[in-house]
């Protein structure tokens, strides 16, 4: 597991640091997003596949915090790109 793990873009084979963070890297193929916001937002879920897609990973968790029972607060997002 890695917390905090950096991710840099690539633009024609550069890598830029634009200061994407991810919270969590479990096994080296889910990304784990931790929100604790009064609502989730649908740029949430567009975060994570972001993340997804820059770092090639296949799934995502997107965690919410602030609901009643932590199973509503769960969503799993794939990778567009990769095929499961």
């Amino acid at each position: 597991m890695r917390s905090e793990v950096a991710v840099p873009v690539r633009y024609k084979g550069v890598a830029l640091d634009c200061g994407y963070r991810v919270d969590l890297i479990i096994s080296e193929s889910v990304v784990i997003e931790l929100k604790a916001v009064e609502k989730l937002l649908p740029v949430h879920q567009a975060q994570v596949i972001t993340y997804l897609k820059l770092t090639g990973l296949p799934v995502g968790l997107l965690i919410h915090w602030n609901v009643p029972l932590l199973k509503e607060g769960l969503k799993r997002l794939t990778n567009p790109s990769v095929t499961l």
